[in-house]
């Protein structure tokens, strides 16, 4: 379905940054409920007291709640989700090169792949595809990336990150982030339930179930599973707002989506 107008004399982009105020606010608001119920009352009580990868991993997830809206902003819905499906392989060099994983030659070739798809998707839209949405859309693969390396360094050091409060934390921080370019948060009561219906089944449940995903399935099903996000957000796009994807965008997708399947796939069977 087409965008709800917030307020009919604001733009497209400043509505688009009260949404994304709107749906930080109602993450916190519902991660408030959930996690003392989940963790134990103690739980707000104890992010007082984390170490300094709690709070790097908190500033990684508000910077992908709030580059997430701000990207949509500049360009559109299938280059923003494209660019993020970068995140495993951005992962991969990320962990390489500040805590020595190895990577492996197949994720090499992924990473080549992957890269010419995102060059020949704008290489050949330069002129209607904005440089600085794609630049902005890429601060969430690269704070998703910048995530998981701090998390995963802290659990080899022994000092494992409650990721939940980690999420409920930057929440909190992309609220005070987009509140001063969001006021004076003129909306209506129809508009509010919208939104807190998108804070919470779009943000706080499927950043909660990613949490609890990561403690049970391998890396691999979770980097597949993620990719539903793009194909899926592609076509409500294209199906609900009427926003086709151009030649380009489903070309150097499928590049990029085809590289990330076959390396995963190939570690999945490799691993069973």
């Amino acid at each position: 379905m087409r965008a709800h107008s917030l307020v009919p004399a604001i733009s497209s982009q400043e509505r688009r940054t009260v949404t994304g105020y709107w749906r930080a606010f109602f993450t916190v608001a519902s991660l408030s409920l959930l996690l003392p119920w989940m963790s134990g009352k103690a739980v707000f009580r104890n992010t007082l007291t984390a170490g300094r990868s709690f709070w790097l991993s908190a500033v990684c997830w508000s910077v992908m709640f709030t580059a997430f809206m701000v990207a949509l902003t500049l360009t559109t819905v299938g280059n923003v989700l494209v660019t993020m499906s970068m995140g495993p392989l951005l992962t991969a060099i990320i962990a390489r090169v500040f805590i020595g994983h190895t990577i492996p030659k197949r994720t090499w070739v992924a990473v080549w792949v992957a890269g010419a798809g995102i060059v020949y998707m704008y290489a050949s839209q330069l002129g209607s595809v904005s440089l600085a949405g794609t630049l902005v859309a890429l601060c969430v693969p690269l704070a998703g990336a910048t995530n998981w390396t701090v998390t995963q360094h802290a659990h080899d050091q022994g000092h494992d990150v409650d990721l939940m409060p980690a999420v409920w934390a930057g929440g909190l921080i992309s609220c005070v982030a987009t509140l001063p370019l969001a006021l004076p948060l003129q909306a209506t009561g129809h508009d509010v339930l919208l939104l807190g219906f998108l804070g919470v089944f779009q943000l706080a449940v499927p950043c909660v179930l990613s949490v609890r995903c990561a403690q049970i399935l391998k890396a691999p099903e979770i980097s597949l599973l993620q990719l539903l996000e793009v194909i899926f957000g592609i076509l409500l796009a294209w199906w609900g707002a009427g926003e086709e994807p151009g030649a380009a965008v489903l070309t150097g997708g499928a590049l990029v989506i085809g590289a990330l399947v076959v390396n995963e796939w190939i570690e999945w069977r490799q691993r069973t």
